[in-house]
């Protein structure tokens, strides 16, 4: 097996093999009922859905880190159970002491008691227990695949400052969240090269933290933009607008009402009546990018309560629009998808979509609440600037999200 790589699909054993299946460590924040860690390390250990049958991943989640331990932990139990080393450091997670002896690292930071700052930003410690991980990498000279649960960091050049590091240490670093790659309905997938003028999403979800469910929205707006014409060029600013100011850049054609209602129609908890008088306090995030494609994401909590995009393609009469589709807890099966990506990228150490584009909705996440904390400012920064090219395959899940009867 190379280094910075796992297992490929002829290391993987076959009936009578004695080849043993690639180790996997996970990095958590916390380990209780519907957190991250739960959810997707859990499905390394449980198993999930995949078109309709169960799917037992190929991997060994061998060891097991937890940052903090609440008094409905379910870590210790879990760990007995399934046979898992629950550790107390991240080092001895990755094998230290018998030098780096997993195959790839889950790196779950979500969930758990931690400050925020006067942005009113969670301060996620993902960056330093990167750190940490890179650490052990160069101690034991080579490297293993990383995934990163949601945004790289809260703040926009720690998550450069990830990205690089893996880059020069060339190791594969994944990151994101299920939104990109769940269920989409209708099941749209633009080709790359679409000639996208202007996208709307609309979503409805707490603003108790405003960069939990902001960053998602942004996430479905960039998977859709990054396949405009021209590929990914960058993003030239971003703005938080909150209140009347929200309905007032639609109504000057900041952004475009026929998309939000095309967005809109596709939400199975569409509420009945105008928007306007349903949502108390509409929020936003305006992008203008640097070839002129506009974007919008627009917490509307009182009308829905899904995730939807409306986009205008050059050309084309008709709004696209889809409903990225989260199947509800307790069983969040939208964590089958992004587990399913995270199974292809360990193993072949090559995401299957860039960690540019969780770069940049990293950014734009950090920037926007920026704007945000000084009064809706426009903000633009060089750090927006950055390019890549969409994968053909956007890896999103098809078919359906229930077992087979």
């Amino acid at each position: 097996m190379l280094a910075g790589t796992c297992a490929t699909a002829s290391d993987q054993p076959t009936a009578g093999s004695t080849a043993r299946r690639p180790r996997v460590a996970t990095i958590n924040s916390i380990y209780r009922l519907r957190s991250h860690a739960y959810h997707i390390a859990g499905r390394f250990i449980h198993g999930y859905t995949r078109n309709g049958f169960h799917h037992q991943p190929p991997f060994d989640l061998v060891r097991m880190w937890n940052h903090q331990q609440p008094a409905n932990d379910l870590g210790p139990g879990v760990c007995k159970t399934h046979n898992i080393e629950l550790t107390k450091t991240i080092p001895e997670a990755l094998g230290a002491g018998k030098g780096l002896d997993v195959d790839a690292v889950l790196l779950i930071i979500e969930h758990g008691d931690y400050p925020s700052n006067e942005r009113g930003q969670v301060l996620y410690p993902r960056y330093e227990f990167f750190e940490q991980i890179v650490e052990v990498f160069k101690k034991a000279g080579r490297s293993v695949p990383v995934f990163v649960d949601k945004h790289l960091s809260y703040d926009h050049r720690l998550a450069a400052k990830m990205v690089a590091t893996a880059k020069e240490m060339k190791f594969g670093l994944m990151a994101g969240s299920s939104l990109p790659v769940t269920w989409r309905r209708p099941e749209i997938e633009p080709p790359l090269g679409t000639k996208f003028e202007e996208a709307v999403v609309c979503f409805g979800f707490d603003r108790g933290t405003v960069e939990i469910y902001l960053f998602h929205a942004l996430e479905v707006l960039q998977c859709m933009l990054e396949r405009r014409a021209g590929g990914e060029t960058g993003v030239k600013s971003v703005q938080f607008l909150q209140g009347d100011a929200v309905w007032k850049a639609g109504d000057e054609g900041r952004w475009s009402w026929r998309l939000l209602n095309a967005a809109l129609s596709r939400c199975p908890s569409h509420n009945t009546g105008p928007v306007r008088e349903n949502v108390l306090q509409p929020q936003a995030v305006l992008v203008e990018y640097q070839d002129g494609t506009r974007g919008a994401a627009l917490n509307l909590i009182e009308q829905t309560s899904e995730f939807a995009i409306g986009a205008k393609v050059a050309d084309r009469v008709e709004p696209v629009s889809s409903c990225f589709y989260l199947p509800a807890p307790p069983g969040a099966r939208f964590f089958d998808p992004l587990t399913w990506n995270i199974e292809k990228f360990f193993t072949t150490g090559t995401p299957p979509y860039p960690v540019e584009r969780t770069l940049l909705t990293s950014t734009m996440t950090d920037l926007a609440m920026q704007s945000l904390h000084e009064g809706s400012k426009v903000i633009s920064n060089p750090a927006l600037g950055i390019k890549y090219t969409a994968p053909g395959d956007s890896g999103f899940f098809r078919g359906p999200y229930i077992d087979a009867g």
